[in-house]
């Protein structure tokens, strides 16, 4: 049975909580049914529609038309596995058919700028490295959607930074490339629990008009999105302790909360980012 845009809207923000908006279009209704699968069956993704998908991907926005990014498309089970065992013993990084792993990749450029013997200093910089990463993002965001609109499902691993250095050992990256994270891509087990629709906090939390309001602005969201999350918990049969704001403030609460990411610094400068 397909849901109207309000049902939508209430799987997204809760039950009552807004209104669905007038301005409507497959686009949107397609973003807002994304959800996290961590469950695949064995099918494989095929190349037509691996081919279809980085497509996608390359028609995302890119800095001055840099092309800052690259995709690893890793099948093999074995490398899956290892990358598993660098994301904290994810089974889904293992279990899924297809991981991409999504590059910051300023190997290239650097690259070209010796094949034209051009200088290349602006390389060092940190503005470049950000261009990396946001490519890579906007180009997965792009991936993901056109993967879910062939029937895959998929899911975001940031655990390919807990250890930056073995997973560049893994898939053989040059000086200069960073695995900013993967992307598992599979057919979701059906016979699994079906991952549900995770809700998002009211959209004053995050949306601002003109300046930045004061952040204690936020409050009365942020107790709305407490409520919502604690039925989501609860539907899902998840052993969350706490509100979503004392989960979130246990992940941010010191070094070892970021599960090895802490050293992330010194990891790039071993990749080749001295970050200016």
């Amino acid at each position: 049975m397909s849901l109207s845009a309000q049902d939508k809207i209430d799987l997204r923000y809760g039950p009552g909580t807004l209104p669905a908006p007038a301005a409507w279009t497959p686009v949107i209704d397609h973003l807002l049914g994304h959800r996290s699968v961590r469950r695949y069956r064995p099918d494989p993704v095929s190349n037509d529609q691996l081919t279809a998908i980085i497509a996608a991907a390359q028609s995302a926005a890119t800095s001055s038309n840099l092309h800052a990014w690259s995709v690893i498309a890793v099948r093999d089970a074995g490398t899956r596995a290892s990358l598993a065992e660098c994301a904290g013993g994810q089974a889904h990084v293992r279990d899924a058919p297809l991981q991409l792993v999504w590059l910051a990749d300023l190997a290239r450029l650097a690259h070209i700028a010796e094949q034209t013997e051009r200088p290349s200093a602006a390389l060092d910089y940190m503005e470049m490295f950000l261009i990396g990463v946001i490519d890579a993002a906007l180009a997965a965001q792009n991936a993901i959607a056109a993967a879910q609109s062939l029937g895959l499902s998929g899911c975001y691993i940031g655990g390919m930074r807990n250890q930056p250095e073995r997973v560049a050992e893994l898939l053989g990256l040059p000086p200069r490339v960073f695995a900013a994270f993967g992307m598992t891509l599979g057919y979701e087990d059906a016979g699994s629990a079906t991952a549900a629709v995770k809700p998002r906090a009211p959209q004053p939390v995050v949306l601002h008009h003109e300046r930045y309001g004061a952040v204690s602005d936020q409050d009365a969201g942020i107790e709305t999105y407490n409520r919502v999350m604690a039925g989501f918990y609860e539907s899902q049969n998840m052993n969350v302790r706490g509100t979503w704001s004392v989960h979130s403030a246990k992940r941010i609460a010191d070094a070892a909360s970021l599960t090895g990411r802490d050293r992330l610094a010194e990891a790039l400068h071993n990749l080749g980012f001295p970050l200016k």
